[in-house]
């Protein structure tokens, strides 16, 4: 099936491998094997997957999963980046044992620099590379007075009593990253700037990614430099709403970060290939 998305897009397919949601969740499915096995069990997948892309005959037998003289007979081209992510030990020492993109969540700088040094000390371990992403939203404007009020309307849009709904229902999750964005906004409305230009607004409400930068176009790009030069190679963007925040951040920020030569525009080739945001920083 990759394959087949891979060839018919033009070489555009991303996957990000879950290993799964809640263990009630997991077990309304059949599936009762606890959050730590997932992970391993997680690690074997990508294994097999990618050697069968290569084309190989993948002889397999793991913990988890087994093939015998496993072959695909249309190949993927190019293979497909895989991204994996994770907040919790169990996800650090599977990420980095392979070389995949590890997206990381909006956390304040400091958070996401501890997270990238573990992991990048445990691929060293097995003599590996591991590239990192971020996955966060946007609020840029032309100017800060403008983002923050955007970003106060999309707040005076929410009740108290639904933030209240929404974080009980989260605080659930045994997803560490998860619990990690709910202490970054207490559920409170206030003192969402956890740094500057980092707003944690977004997780009252949402599960994931909690967090966006806002701020105008320069204090964004300034944003996304500073995460960058901790080891950030990818960013994963979104607004509210989707369409109107994309046009925001492409006519807004990507000129500067363009100016700045952090960021270059894909040539016609590149831009139909798999090449995400953060390979495409011109090289300083």
């Amino acid at each position: 099936m990759a394959a087949t998305f891979q060839n018919l897009s033009g070489g555009r397919l991303l996957l990000n491998v879950v290993t799964g949601g809640e263990s009630r969740e997991q077990r309304a499915y059949g599936d009762f094997v606890d959050k730590e096995g997932r992970y391993r069990r997680c690690d074997e997948f990508p294994e097999i997957v990618t050697g069968l892309w290569t084309g190989e005959a993948v002889t397999f037998d793991g913990e988890f999963l087994r093939v015998e003289s496993a072959q695909l007979q249309q190949l993927p081209d190019p293979i497909p980046e895989i991204y994996f992510g994770g907040s919790s030990p169990a996800a650090g020492d599977v990420a980095g044992q392979a070389r995949r993109r590890l997206p990381h969540r909006g956390e304040p700088p400091a958070a996401v620099a501890k997270k990238i040094a573990r992991i990048r000390e445990l691929a060293e371990q097995q003599g590996r590379e591991v590239r990192f992403g971020l996955r966060i939203h946007t609020i840029n404007r032309d100017t800060s007075e403008e983002a923050r009020h955007e970003a106060d309307r999309l707040l005076e849009g929410i009740d108290e009593a639904t933030i209240a709904k929404v974080r009980e229902g989260l605080k659930q999750s045994e997803s560490v990253g998860q619990r990690n964005m709910l202490a970054l906004n207490r559920g409170s409305k206030d003192n969402l700037e956890i740094h500057p230009n980092v707003w944690a607004g977004v997780g009252l409400v949402r599960g994931g990614a909690g967090t966006a930068f806002v701020g105008s176009h320069s204090e964004v790009a300034d944003r996304i430099e500073e995460y960058a030069a901790l080891g950030i190679d990818e960013f994963v963007l979104s607004a509210y709403p989707h369409l109107e925040g994309a046009y925001q951040f492409g006519e807004g920020v990507l000129p500067i970060l363009e100016q700045r030569g952090v960021w270059q525009h894909p040539s016609p080739v590149a831009a139909t290939s798999s090449v995400p945001f953060g390979a495409q920083r011109a090289a300083s």
